[in-house]
């Protein structure tokens, strides 16, 4: 196991891009790697082909690229399993696709037996104004879970 996270961050990366490229043959334009806790969260951004992004602007279209790509995952996901646990000595227990068809999104997690829910924003939030739970809210995070 690699002891630099940003490092298995990038390493994953690369897996899942050459993993999206070998099962669809049409690789991402750029990925996301997040890890928190025991899940692991993989965006693969302007991962559909042309053809799948024109299909996609209707309802009917959308509902079948979505559906093609949860099977293609379904079925091929165990390659990028295992690469998964080479990079990082964690096994993946669960692993789910979903495709956001307007905009190319693929997003793989990968969990623990948690659920997950994922909100694709419409753009980017600006780091400086991100902050995440520090110690002192850990007493009002764990009233939020309790809800």
């Amino acid at each position: 196991m690699d002891s630099s996270n940003s490092t298995m961050a990038k390493q994953i990366a690369l897996a899942a891009s050459a993993f999206e490229q070998e099962r669809t043959g049409h690789a991402p334009k750029s990925v996301t790697v997040v890890l928190s806790e025991s899940t692991l969260v993989i965006t693969l951004h302007g991962a559909l082909s042309p053809a799948e992004r024109a299909l996609a602007k209707t309802a009917a279209g959308a509902a079948q690229v979505q559906e093609l790509h949860r099977r293609l995952f379904a079925d091929a996901s165990e390659s990028l399993r295992t690469e998964i646990k080479r990079i990082t000595g964690v096994e993946v227990r669960e692993a789910a696709a979903e495709i956001e068809p307007a905009t190319g999104t693929v997003v793989g997690v990968f969990t623990s037996g948690t659920t997950v829910q994922v909100f694709l924003l419409a753009h980017t939030v600006a780091s400086d104004t991100w902050s995440g739970i520090v110690p002192d809210d850990q007493a009002r995070k764990k009233e939020f879970l309790a809800c």
